[in-house]
């Protein structure tokens, strides 16, 4: 039954996925941003499906069973950062998008001011298809791992199906069937996790007895994390900024960005905001009380692979029917993240790489199965951490583009020249940050969001003549 249940939903997303090709016009615009048509209430629940991604049920949980209740500071500051981003940029760019007409996240910067900064796209795709190629892998890798912990097949049996429905209806519809399915997945997402915070908390007793339960765990039920810059309330206040940062660094994942690029109108920026943040808020508190009850039922994996956690548990507490239901979840989430994923990094080579901007349909679709091949690759290929290879990914292209589209935003102008610096400012600080371990203690887009932005405000009269001899 665990079975039949986990592919019917499968089915479903398929169905739904494939469905849209119906409404799909044979352009590049219509393939990456749906014709910039998309209501603000489906907008608003594949931006979250996209960002609640298998880091959230894998890596989120894993993170919480290790660490315990102090984890949810992670989750007040990245809400938090995400907020103050929709804010300052999502309504401008799409704006932007629809000022410039182009289909891709990095042309929209890039001619955000009226001119072109053609050198510094090309390296901005490049930076796109290399690290959200590896953040798709870690959500492949992610769906590997939900059905290692839930049946105990090979995670390579997982990464494939994962990469198969993701490029079968991202061919079919591209973004459009991405938002379609994102919108399905989000429902199904949301009950898996009621279903298994409920069961967990049951079984136990109810929540005084879980409580005590937690209690009883020596440091779990403590609000400091381990490993703070700082000790004391300024080391947690300086963790809670570093997690802040993290929030705001949605603004430099094309993948989420594109779902605001793609809407209606920026009119609709507010009711897709209010759709957004309320399943937000719900699906985040509930993936970290499910890794909280997931410490409870399986202390052995604590020796192990914590990132087990939330489908072990899955298995240990519900019929197989439900069980089913809850990888369908993990697999809804790992896919609704890859398929926006894959066709960022598409729309990237097709438009900002190859020469011409092709509107050919066939070239689109081979750019997206190549994309796909590349993420299965490396999901197959890896061993790591799912937590840690989405903070990388999203931490690099968050120093990549985050410093300069908030000077844009706030209609500074920037020269190439100095968007380029820019961009290799913010990722060499972020990956010096990360090489020396400090990312443990403070979040490495922190300083490299600053250093980029010391970069664009400071040296002016320098920065022009290097521009001018550029």
């Amino acid at each position: 039954m665990t079975i039949a249940s986990f592919l019917f939903f499968l089915a479903i997303f398929l169905v739904i996925g494939l469905a849209s090709a119906f409404s799909a016009k044979k352009t590049r615009e219509d393939y990456y941003l749906a014709s910039r048509s998309v209501s603000p209430g489906l907008a608003g629940l594949s931006a979250v499906a996209t960002n609640n991604s298998g880091y959230m049920f894998i890596g989120v949980i894993g993170y919480t069973y290790a660490v315990g209740l102090a984890s949810i500071w992670l989750m007040v500051g990245w809400i938090v950062g995400d907020f103050i981003a929709s804010l300052l940029v999502h309504r401008r760019l799409r704006q932007a998008t629809g000022r410039t007409g182009e289909a891709s996240f990095g042309a929209v910067i890039a001619r955000w001011t009226g001119s072109d900064m053609p050198i510094w796209r090309r390296i901005a795709a490049i930076i796109t298809v290399v690290f959200l190629g590896s953040y798709a892998a870690a959500q492949i890798a992610a769906g590997g791992k939900a059905l290692e912990g839930v049946l105990g097949w090979d995670r390579s049996t997982g990464a494939w199906i994962v990469a198969a429905m993701v490029l079968s209806y991202s061919i079919a519809g591209g973004i459009r069937a991405s938002i379609w399915t994102d919108a399905a997945q989000s429902i199904v997402m949301l009950f898996a996790m009621v279903i298994l915070t409920s069961a967990g908390i049951i079984a136990m007793g109810g929540p005084g007895a879980t409580i005590s339960a937690w209690k009883a765990i020596p440091g779990f039920f403590d609000l400091t994390p381990p490993d703070m810059a700082l000790p004391g309330l300024a080391g947690l206040v300086l963790f809670i900024v570093g997690w802040l940062f993290a929030g705001l660094s949605v603004i430099g994942q094309p993948h989420i960005m594109v779902r605001f690029m793609a809407l209606d109108s920026p009119r609709s920026m507010a009711t897709a905001r209010l759709y957004y943040y309320s399943f937000f808020i719900i699906f985040y508190a509930l993936a970290t009380l499910a890794g909280m009850l997931a410490r409870l039922y399986l202390p052995h994996l604590a020796g192990l692979d914590p990132e087990l956690a939330l489908p072990t548990m899955a298995v240990e507490l519900l019929p197989p029917v439900l069980v089913g239901i809850i990888l369908a979840g993990i697999f809804a989430a790992t896919m609704s993240t890859a398929d926006s994923l894959v066709l960022s990094c598409s729309a990237a080579i097709t438009h900002d790489l190859l020469p011409g901007r092709t509107e050919h349909p066939l070239i689109l679709k081979a750019a997206t199965a190549a994309v796909t091949a590349f993420a299965l690759a490396i999901a197959l290929g890896g061993s790591g951490s799912v937590f840690d290879l989405v903070i990388l990914s999203w931490s690099t292209l968050a120093v990549a583009f985050g410093p300069l589209l908030l000077l844009l935003a706030f209609n500074r102008p920037v020269s190439e020249a100095r968007a380029i610096v820019m961009m290799a400012t913010g990722i060499a600080v972020a990956l010096f940050w990360r090489s020396e371990g400090w990312h443990h203690m403070i979040y490495e887009g922190l300083p490299g969001i600053l250093a980029g932005l010391v970069v664009g405000l400071a040296f002016p009269k320098r920065m022009r003549a290097l521009a001018v001899t550029a």
